[in-house]
């Protein structure tokens, strides 16, 4: 399996307020099917809307649903670098739209600083799987993929009009 991860640059910022304590969250697309990316890649909507299912209940749900700020190499959410908190993902079209909550954690801190500053920040998803070519050269991602997360915070998305079209494969993963 390959470490596959697909990079959007359109998403929100947003202040809520309870009791009186600020809160920040990030909001957008970080998954998107059923369109050929840039690099040639696409996801299949069932494969999407069956592994967000997963990920939905075995981590949103319980709040463990973390991501990093930047983008390491591997499946593994490193603890040490973790900056927000995913709190849900719900399907739009052949998107997902998913809310993260910026946690008060010291990579938290820096991302929270960097979107007061006016940083143009992005997010990448990152998972595991394996692909098949198609005739017409486009590499569709199998049902066997799994999300490590649905979005690690990135300075330099390679996706510049919020359509999935980054891509950066690692090492093989069994």
């Amino acid at each position: 399996m390959k470490l596959i991860t697909e990079e959007i640059e359109s998403v929100e910022f947003l202040v809520e307020t309870r009791g009186g304590k600020k809160q920040l969250y990030i909001e957008g697309v970080f998954l998107q099917g059923n369109i050929k990316n840039r690099n040639g890649r696409m996801y299949p909507m069932e494969t999407l809307r069956r592994e967000v299912g997963r990920y939905s209940e075995n981590h949103i749900m319980k709040g463990r649903a973390l991501g990093e700020l930047g983008h390491p190499e591997g499946p593994t959410v490193n603890l040490d670098r973790v900056s927000h908190k995913i709190v849900s993902l719900r399907e739009s079209g052949s998107n997902f739209i998913g809310k993260a909550k910026i946690l008060a954690t010291p990579m938290g801190k820096i991302a929270s600083s960097l979107i007061e500053e006016g940083v143009k920040l992005g997010v990448s998803s990152r998972g595991i799987g394996s692909l098949k070519m198609t005739r017409e050269g486009i590499n569709v991602v199998s049902d066997d993929f799994m999300l490590a997360t649905a979005a690690d915070i990135v300075a330099d998305p390679s996706a510049p009009d919020a359509f999935v079209e980054g891509i950066m494969e690692g090492k093989e993963w069994v």
